[in-house]
């Protein structure tokens, strides 16, 4: 029995290096290096920090995240890097929140797999939890919040980031998302292909317009970033892979169907626990619909499938500390349980 649970969890493991490593993480640290090492702190502090108008920096992190085609675990290095360049604790989490429960991409094969109606209620339901996580976690941790360079964001001049740096950024981004967006079937090389060749342009650009000391200090910042996430990344998909062998698949079925509290409260919590790469919670949760699940439970797992995960919680807990996580992850579970029970019964009813 331990063998078997030690297989699934290095097979597991296996896919997730395979798979993500490359074409998500790789770019992902890149581009939060470079958030810290390349924008000034002073913008940030300006549009998300803790003194900016929430009525400004909530809705600007949540419009922005919808076009970041993350999962769970890419997205921390991003959250990460507008945190400790300067961003408010609000706006990072819901960039944690909202890339990977409700991206583009994510919503297109949503709709593709179950249908406008359930797609519309993501949307909606997510944007509720990722206002209520800003406030939560603004209002939770307000003392800590340090505005050091609030007074300069509102008279120091100049650009953002400097245009030749942004291009940059620019282009790590893109070999994010272009992986995803342009090879939608097929083999994982063809992925693998786009990402190379976008790096390569990457790597040729920043030798020919950045200099050597930039680019050692961005390459520092990202290393920070792998060497703080990295490591609890993988422990955390290796316990997925042994929790998932585990968890009897007619245990899910039984508990799962209906509209109740319950319901919403397990799928919720199986959700937070597993791991989903981003558009595979959709063909996951039309296969336990079709076995009895109801709409309600179903729009909680497609929320907190792709949105949270057991590595997720490991990673925020050592870059954001225990009590960040703690309070996030116990926001989203009872957030999660009610925005599923809430649709599945007046909302997605049958």
């Amino acid at each position: 029995m331990i063998g078997e649970l030690a297989l699934a969890g290095l097979k597991a493991l296996e896919d997730y290096v395979a798979t993500h490593v490359l074409t998500c993480l790789v770019p992902a640290f890149l581009l939060a290096g470079g958030i810290v090492a390349f924008v000034r702190r002073e913008m940030i502090l300006e549009h998300l920090g803790e003194q900016a108008s929430k009525w400004k920096s909530f809705p600007l992190a949540a419009g922005a995240s919808f076009f970041v085609a993350a999962c769970s675990c890419t997205v921390i290095p991003v959250a990460s890097g507008l945190y400790y360049g300067g961003a408010g604790i609000g706006a990072a989490f819901i960039v944690l929140w909202v890339a990977p429960a409700t991206n583009v991409l994510a919503l297109v094969y949503t709709g593709s797999v179950l249908g406008a109606a359930m797609v519309v209620s993501r949307i909606a339901a997510a944007l509720l939890v990722a206002l209520a996580v800003g406030a939560v976690m603004s209002a939770a941790f307000r003392q800590e919040a340090s505005q050091p360079g609030a007074a300069a964001a509102q008279s120091a001049g100049g650009p953002v980031i400097a245009r030749e740096r942004m291009v940059l950024l620019g282009l790590v981004l893109v070999s994010l998302l272009a992986p995803n967006y342009v090879v939608r079937t097929g083999a994982y090389l063809y992925k693998v292909l786009v990402w190379a060749a976008l790096m390569a342009v990457v790597a040729v650009y920043a030798l020919r317009t950045t200099p050597r000391a930039e680019i050692g200090a961005w390459l520092r910042e990202t290393w920070w970033f792998v060497r703080i996430i990295f490591p609890l990344l993988l422990a955390g998909v290796f316990v997925v892979g042994v929790i998932g062998r585990l968890l009897p698949a007619e245990w899910i079925r039984v508990w799962l169907g209906g509209g109740s509290l319950r319901a919403s409260f397990l799928a919720t919590l199986i959700g937070a626990v597993s791991y989903f790469a981003t558009m595979t919670e959709a063909p996951f949760v039309d296969t336990l619909m079709k076995l009895g699940m109801g709409p309600g439970p179903a729009l909680a797992l497609l929320l907190t499938g792709p949105g949270l995960s057991l590595p997720n919680w490991l990673a925020i807990a050592r870059v954001f500390g225990m009590r960040k996580a703690a309070v996030y992850v116990g926001t989203i579970l009872v957030l999660g349980t009610v925005v599923g029970w809430f649709f599945g019964n007046f909302v997605l009813t049958r």
